[in-house]
């Protein structure tokens, strides 16, 4: 106990700037006060570099996104625009062909029309050629016939007097 009471008794109370702590505390704030100062400039220009590095980034991803959108909406225009005049190529085929065949039907229907008309024809002068011949026919009959009855039934003066009354006949209608 003497020695703590001695050690006591001794012992003076050191201001606190006096002791190593106090120094190696105030080394310590000193070094890092300074490491702050000349490392804050080089890390916040790392920092700052860093977030332009992102925003660069950034505005690179958003104008290839607007790119691609402008892309895309020029794409589906292109499209809408391709099927649009596929649907009118389509309809176009569809009203010719349907103009084709009125058309055709149109021809059929004229040439169905002029080949009846033409068997009509052929037909009624077939008939009126055949009229004709019985006519003929019949005449040249009549004729021999007649010539056959006159002559077995008239007398030569009878059919000289008939021959003269039939010469002043047609000389009389040719006059």
């Amino acid at each position: 106990m003497i020695s703590v009471a001695h050690a006591a008794q001794g012992a003076v109370a050191a201001p606190v700037y006096a002791t190593p702590e106090f120094w190696v505390a105030a080394a310590f704030v000193v070094v890092v006060g300074f490491v702050y100062w000349k490392a804050r400039r080089a890390i916040v220009g790392m920092l700052d570099a860093r977030a332009a590095e992102i925003r660069a980034r950034l505005d690179d991803a958003r104008k290839l996104r607007e790119d691609a959108q402008a892309v895309l909406a020029d794409y589906q225009r292109r499209q809408r625009d391709a099927m649009k005049e596929a649907e009118e190529i389509v309809e176009h085929a569809r009203q010719e062909a349907e103009l084709m065949r009125k058309t055709a039907e149109a021809n059929l229907e004229a040439s169905i029309q002029r080949r009846e008309r033409q068997a009509a024809e052929r037909i009624a002068q077939a008939e009126a050629q055949a009229i004709a011949e019985v006519r003929s026919a019949a005449a040249d009959l009549a004729v021999v016939a007649s010539r056959k009855v006159l002559s077995e039934t008239l007398s030569q003066a009878d059919r000289d007097r008939l021959v003269e009354d039939s010469i002043r006949q047609v000389q009389g209608r040719l006059n």
